[in-house]
């Protein structure tokens, strides 16, 4: 401790005292003391610390004092509080003498400069003395392993290639497609309507790619609020506004690092952002919202939409440049109706994982059943097929479901397609008016709802999917269906 010319001489004093009775308490009361001198030298040891040669493999203490601290005492970090002049309070040391709880102080001159290095052993049996610490450790160590392991769980492909079901030629150039490019760090672009499973295929493009065992990290476009997106994807940093976390936020390109990020409904994002998303793909790397500092990334995007990108670039209300960076390895996910033969191998796989969720046995569909699910549009596509099937094997008393009970969730949902000719209602059709399809009139109902909503909010389709109470992605999507 260093003298301070700035105190009275009786404060001078009393700290000089402070040290020299500081110093005295320690080597009594210690388990051990070495002193160091600038060259990280041993100069010093006290009568505890002698106790540990044998130990470490000398027989008197010359053969000890006078050498270089790293010769003497393997593993010690003496070297490192002369380099940096910041103390290590408290440490772990082992070597051959045994494991030790060990502080290292840094010593100064009047002028600041460090001049050694006091070394003492706190205490020589930390599992005995330590011992409720210790364990507290071990358990909040555990933890953080276990958390880990959670999370690298989370964030590994759940799917593989032979997750994509189906033999039909839509289905086989789908996956020949997906695995070249599983074979590049290229984006990738997915395209199919919705319920097609795209993101299945971004899963199983990354389980086949190099970077399998790095995350897979994905993020719904649509599902998150427009002011949320940037941070979502680039980070923040600490203390970027108020209320933001002091220890920051990584966003979704940092966390995906050596692995794939997945895009969804990438048709979606927000104008303003898009020149943002353009340059960290362009560029590899990305800022923190509240930080200058660049930060590279190394990590392959895939993107997917059910929307028309070509037709929002000519609206002006998606980046062209964007969207030739992203449509590099684009792939066309077939539409349901497209791949009918799938569809008895894809109901059986879906009745199996809704048999097994549901702890029961497994479901079987009649020949007509399937007959009666080839014969629908799918407007919907597998999750609507899934949706169809659990709401049967819930309603029916077996495990076998028949053709009319599908018959009746489809007419229930509205979009029923019997393939023969509905028997004529009692009484007959009302006269000079001609019966039309359900699906047709429930169409022509939301085609008014929708021009109703439109109007009402002079055009803005932000405003009118909140007054029809769906996203504005529902909105698009139904625009689409009744043009």
């Amino acid at each position: 401790m260093t003298a301070d010319a700035s105190l009275p001489l009786d404060g001078q004093r009393i700290l000089e005292l402070a040290a020299r009775s500081m110093f005295e308490l320690f080597a009594n009361a210690s388990e051990g003391m070495l002193l160091v001198d600038k060259h990280a030298r041993v100069v010093w040891i006290n009568e505890q610390y002698k106790r540990f040669l044998p130990a470490l493999g000398f027989e008197r203490e010359e053969d000890f004092v006078g050498h270089p601290v790293s010769e003497v005492v393997h593993n010690t970090q003496m070297h490192r509080v002369l380099e940096t002049g910041k103390p290590i309070l408290i440490d772990l040391l082992s070597n051959r003498a045994g494991t030790f709880v060990v502080s290292r102080i840094p010593l100064r001159d009047e002028g600041g400069k460090v001049i050694g290095v006091l070394g003492i052993v706190l205490f020589d049996h930390p599992e005995t003395t330590l011992q409720p610490l210790i364990q507290k450790f071990a358990a909040l160590q555990r933890d953080l392993d276990d958390a880990r392991r959670e999370l690298a769980t989370q964030r590994r492909s759940k799917y593989t290639l032979a997750s994509f079901i189906g033999t039909s030629p839509a289905a086989l150039d789908v996956k020949r497609q997906a695995r070249r490019a599983s074979q590049s760090s290229s984006p990738v672009l997915l395209l199919g309507e919705t319920g097609t499973g795209k993101e299945l295929l971004a899963h199983a493009i990354h389980a086949a790619s190099a970077r399998s065992r790095a995350p897979f990290v994905s993020v719904n476009i649509a599902a998150v609020p427009d002011t949320l997106l940037e941070a979502e994807f680039f980070g923040v940093a600490p203390g970027a506004y108020t209320g933001a976390d002091r220890k920051g936020r990584e966003g979704r390109f940092k966390l995906a690092h050596g692995g794939t990020l997945f895009l969804d409904e990438i048709g979606d994002m927000p104008l303003a952002l898009q020149p943002k998303l353009l340059r960290a793909l362009q560029e590899g790397e990305i800022e923190q919202l509240g930080s200058n500092k660049v930060v590279p990334f190394d990590t392959r995007v895939i993107a997917a939409t059910s929307r028309d990108l070509v037709a929002l670039v000519r609206e002006g209300r998606f980046r062209e440049d964007l969207y030739y960076r992203l449509n590099v390895l684009p792939i066309r996910v077939a539409p349901l109706r497209e791949r009918r033969g799938d569809i008895p191998a894809l109901a059986e796989v879906l009745l199996e994982d809704i048999a097994l969720r549901n702890g029961t046995p497994p479901f079987e569909l009649d020949a007509d059943a399937v007959a009666m699910l080839e014969s629908q549009t799918w407007r919907g596509n597998i999750r609507e097929l899934r949706n169809v099937l659990e709401q049967a094997a819930m309603r029916t008393d077996s495990q076998r479901i028949e053709a009319g009970q599908i018959e009746q969730v489809l007419r229930d949902a509205g979009v029923a397609r019997v393939p023969s000719a509905p028997a004529p209602q009692r009484g007959g059709a009302p006269e000079g008016r001609v019966l039309r399809p359900l699906a047709d009139q429930v169409a022509e109902v939301e085609r008014r709802a929708i021009q109703a909503a439109l109007e009402a909010t002079g055009g803005n389709k932000v405003a009118a999917a909140k007054l029809l109470g769906i996203s504005r992605a529902k909105l698009y999507e139904r625009l689409e269906l009744v043009d």
